[in-house]
């Protein structure tokens, strides 16, 4: 029992410690960057409100507030503030690690295209493409697969053809149906055959990081849709490929 508290604890220190990067600080970083590119933003007031609005909130609240300065303090057009932000986002990760540590000040940019760039699909797109280079956009990309199912798969298929393996990673993580801390995706839940042409497309893929994403994905289908994903497992069972196998092995932890 002591055991069992001790990790809860723990757990709740780690939360806690996520919740402070995303504050005051945080948005000191995005003001610095963005009054760079962008003479007009008010980054003092930016940051004293974002400072006053998160105490006492949690990480996703945070995340959320700090989107919605960014509307306020940006251009009233899409277009002028993506445009603003896509300039800020600097060289790409080239690691497969680092994603949520060294480049954590840019999750709320992604949350800003979730919130206000529905209406602009194409444009958003481009926007997560260079978001996911650096951080990610698996989260941001979820309300695009629910309003525009079949655009949101024609643009995975692409992305899983990239040379960039960030770009390969997204497509298959983006539209996990039970991907951790984001709501559930249920647009496929019936008929996942366009999700697998995707992971068909990922499942010899050498790169790690999104043979782990393949991997995952595939272990939330056999809890959404069984009967369907046992169909392409014997398909997979039978390849001789060595990352097929791993991440079969990984499925079947």
């Amino acid at each position: 029992m002591p055991q069992k508290t001790q990790k809860n604890n723990s757990q709740k220190t780690e939360v806690g410690s996520i919740a402070e990067n995303f504050g005051e600080n945080l948005a000191r970083i995005l003001g610095e960057k963005i009054s760079s590119v962008y003479k007009d933003f008010q980054t003092k007031d930016f940051v004293r409100e974002t400072k006053k609005q998160v105490v006492g909130k949690v990480y996703k609240e945070r995340l959320l507030i700090i989107a919605e300065l960014l509307k306020k303090y940006l251009p009233e057009k899409y277009e002028d503030a993506i445009g603003i932000l896509m300039q800020i986002l600097g060289p790409e990760n080239k690691e497969e690690t680092g994603m949520f540590k060294n480049f954590y000040w840019i999750m709320p940019i992604g949350k800003y295209v979730e919130l206000y760039g529905l209406s602009h699909f194409s444009l958003s797109m481009k926007a997560l493409e260079e978001i996911t280079k650096r951080n990610t956009g698996e989260y941001a990309i979820r309300p695009f697969a629910r309003k525009y199912p079949e655009k949101t798969i024609a643009v995975c298929l692409k992305w899983a053809k990239s040379k960039n393996f960030h770009l390969r990673r997204l497509a298959s993580e983006g539209l996990r149906p039970k991907l951790p801390w984001a709501s559930k995706l249920d647009v496929w839940n019936e008929n996942p055959k366009p999700i697998f042409e995707i992971l068909d497309l990922l499942k010899e893929d050498e790169v790690k990081f999104v043979k782990k994403s393949v991997a995952n994905h595939l272990r939330d289908w056999m809890k959404v849709n069984p009967k369907e994903t046992e169909k392409i497992v014997p398909k997979w069972s039978r390849s001789k490929n060595e990352h097929t196998k791993w991440i079969l092995k990984h499925v079947k932890r």
